[in-house]
């Protein structure tokens, strides 16, 4: 199992050691979002990482789902996962939302980044 990320530091358990995730679609999900949030190429070591996601606001408003969509299926190529939404929703301060809905063993879930 997978250690827990929260806002890039790992989440420490009642003992003092790190929580770890309940289970593989918990590990999947949590992988699939960081994947998501991290920048692609922001990492020297692993160029093919992460999203372009940060992109979406250079499209048009009547594309960036679309390309939000594109950018959420290249990031988890690699992952056991289908995408099969993206859903772009402007927010204060000019920054944005994105909903992607996944599929995995025949559930649907939802991440937001």
């Amino acid at each position: 199992m997978e250690l827990i990320l929260q806002n890039g530091d790992y989440v420490y358990d009642s003992a003092g050691g790190f929580q770890r995730a309940e289970n593989d679609a918990d590990t999947l999900l949590r992988r699939c979002l960081f994947k998501l949030a991290a920048r692609r190429g922001g990492i020297a070591a692993l160029p093919d990482f992460g999203s372009r996601m940060y992109l979406v606001g250079r499209a048009l408003p009547s594309e960036r789902d679309g390309a939000a969509m594109k950018y959420a299926a290249e990031a988890l190529a690699t992952e056991p996962v289908s995408v099969h939404s993206a859903e772009v929703k402007p927010s204060v301060g000019g920054s944005a939302q994105v909903r992607v809905t996944l599929e995995y063993l025949g559930e649907v879930f939802e991440l937001e980044i």
